[in-house]
């Protein structure tokens, strides 16, 4: 009996070792800031031959999408597999803890013996991330690589995550930085006209629009030069017939409009996967071809999973569209976009095959807001300029607007570069009421957070964590989606204060959020305002404080230099962006603002470059200083 039980032990030992050696190797390419320009998705003017050349031996997506139109809550989801407003990571680097069961998933595939690496960005959004690090990756590090692997027989999943395209080099750094560290690499036969830059109907035709444009080309050119090179070391390794290669971005472009927009521009994503000939029974079509089901960001993780027929883990949300474990294809992809930087804002997207629907629940804040790291670049201040200009296109226009629509809707196949919103248009109100329903069903299956002020998101976890807070309490989602939806409505001041009498004190944030998108206050809207300036929530007292300094009342001021001193940092940056916001009307602030800005500076030295990951206090104190020092400067 003892001898059949270890004969067995040893044949299934012997099996799983067979079946690990047929698993294949993983390998992602991801650019950074990078929408399809690509010469094999179309673009005439790109110049990518590597990457058009790996395109032929691929499959190719056309229609994957990020969750989010900026890098960190994207990585958040793409470590985990769970959508970053279920985690409480949807603001940027917000900090919130995360289960400790979410270690990443490349630990899954490191029980299993693989060899991990990530070369070399991280930025996970949460406050576990060091914890992710340490579990995730035998080495994460900017030599970070598969040949570095102790046995050349072990199985691995590398990322290279290629910051050549990323916004700081395509259009933040001065013009020389870009030319020394960027363009050097590329033959003069190999640097993009500006003439002959495609500019998209919502750009100004300026020089220095064009030039900007040709500036990410060349980033591009640059950064598929290291895509060629990494796939030749995996030939020189002797591993390009055993590994699958993903190549994609981590969301749109870094240029106005595309990044930190939920349009197609910031949120459509180019995604290829070669699989070499031993592993082609795993691909959805031969080589070559292209593959037009819906993908998002949620389904890599257990796409992965998927591939090497390893378990996926209960936590996940994603639907894996490769592998064993393969599902029906998506009929929808979502997008949230919340607080990037020192910009406070909230809307959330569905998208299906044909149609985009974008709910902006903060509409009275416009695409084009002020936000310091990006106002570095010279193109952003065309933007400014052309905003004084009466003969803009209705293109421009609508990004320029200081407000947004509260619904825009979008025919993405006769319409990709979403010009023409048909939220009002009779003909496709069913569309409209359909995707609606779909948005709001996914925002109560996720526990969507982002409806919660951060500031509140911050004390209701104190001591758990706000995924786990959304799942042991009731949170009362759609009351706080139906309070959020009435902003910008102008004709229900009366509901919008009787929002700000509730119970639920992230209700009365919403009605607050509502009376200050208002451009006109009744007198019982100015009472309700002054009663929330004594509100137990700080996010109600600052929505409240604004709207009322917004009507030149002294006291609000008053509330809100307070607010510069809170011991929550998250309501500390909320309260500053407020101050910038309003501009001329707070200069009697500008003590208290420079006060602030000696506080984030001992948090966080200002000689620290902005692309360094602090995670938390420190990256908050950034942001915040970044308002204040913007709303000090508009005051010269």
């Amino acid at each position: 009996m003892q001898i059949r039980l270890l004969c067995v032990i040893a044949i299934t030992l012997v099996f799983i070792r067979v079946h690990a050696a047929d698993r294949p190797n993983i390998l992602w390419i991801t650019a950074e800031d990078m929408s399809a320009t690509l010469g094999c998705y179309g673009d005439k003017y790109a110049l990518t031959p590597n990457i058009d050349a790996f395109a032929k031996q691929s499959v190719r997506y056309t229609r994957a999408f990020a969750t989010a139109p900026v890098c960190s809550p994207s990585r958040s989801c793409l470590i985990t597999g769970c959508y970053a407003p279920s985690l409480g990571t949807h603001q940027m680097r917000s900090a919130f803890p995360i289960p400790e069961r979410m270690t990443g998933f490349p630990t899954l595939l490191r029980r299993e013996g693989y060899y991990t690496s990530n070369n070399v960005k991280t930025d996970y959004n949460n406050a576990n991330w060091q914890k992710i690090i340490r579990a995730s990756w035998n080495e994460s590090s900017p030599t970070a690589h598969f040949n570095k692997r102790p046995e050349k027989r072990q199985k691995f999943f590398s990322i290279f995550n290629l910051m050549t395209s990323h916004q700081s080099r395509s259009m933040v750094w001065p013009y020389e930085r870009f030319k020394k560290d960027v363009q050097s690499k590329l033959s003069p036969g190999e640097i993009h006209d500006p003439k002959k830059a495609p500019l998209p109907p919502y750009y100004p035709d300026t020089p220095v629009v064009r030039k900007t444009v040709a500036r990410f080309y060349d980033c591009v050119t640059a950064m598929d030069k290291e895509v060629g090179q990494i796939l030749k070391q995996l030939e020189e390794d002797g591993r390009a017939n055993d590994t699958i290669v993903f190549f994609y971005a981590d969301h749109g472009s870094g240029m106005p409009r595309h990044k930190r927009a939920l349009l197609d521009s910031g949120m459509h994503v180019p995604l290829m996967i070669r699989f070499p000939k031993k592993y082609q029974h795993l691909a959805p079509a031969d080589a070559g071809n292209t593959i037009g089901d819906l993908v998002s960001f949620v389904d890599f993780a257990p796409t992965v999973l998927s591939l090497l027929d390893l378990e996926i883990p209960d936590d996940m949300q994603g639907r894996p569209f490769l592998g064993k474990a393969k599902q029906s294809p998506r009929k929808y992809v979502f997008g949230h976009r919340d607080r990037v930087d020192e910009v406070r804002d909230l809307a959330r997207s569905v998208r299906d095959e044909r149609f985009l629907l974008i709910r902006n629940f903060m509409p009275h804040l416009g695409y084009n807001q002020y936000t310091a790291w990006p106002d570095l670049g010279e193109i952003r201040h065309e933007f400014y300029r052309a905003n004084d200009s009466s003969k803009n296109s209705a293109p421009l226009s609508h990004f320029l607007s200081s407000t947004r629509p509260r619904v825009e809707l979008y025919d993405c196949l006769k319409d990709p570069k979403n010009l023409n919103n048909l939220a009002n248009d009779p003909k496709h109100q069913d569309t409209l009421w359909r995707l609606n329903a779909r948005l709001r069903q996914h925002l109560r299956e996720t526990r969507d957070l982002g409806f919660y002020p951060e500031s509140d998101v911050r004390e209701i976890s104190a001591g758990t964590t706000p995924f786990e807070i959304a799942r042991t309490r009731n949170l009362h989602i759609e009351d706080l989606i139906f309070a959020a939806s009435r902003v910008g409505d102008d004709d229900d001041e009366r509901a919008i204060i009787h929002e700000l009498n509730s119970w639920n004190p992230a209700i009365r944030y919403w009605g607050a959020v509502g009376l200050a998108a208002r451009k006109e206050l009744s007198k019982d809207a100015i009472q309700a305002l002054k009663a929330g300036m004594k509100d137990g929530s700080a996010a109600v007292r600052i929505e409240c404080a604004g709207a009322l300094a917004r009507q030149n009342d002294k006291s609000a001021l008053r509330a809100l230099a307070s607010e510069l001193q809170n011991d929550n940092f998250t309501a500390v940056l909320h309260a500053a962006r407020t101050v910038e916001l309003l501009g001329g009307k707070a200069k009697s602030l500008k003590p208290a603002m420079e006060k602030l800005v000696k506080r984030c500076h001992a948090i966080r030295p200002p000689d620290t470059p902005p692309t360094v990951v602090a995670s938390g206090r420190e990256d908050l104190a950034m942001f915040t200083s970044m308002s204040a020092n913007a709303f000090l400067s508009r005051l010269k």
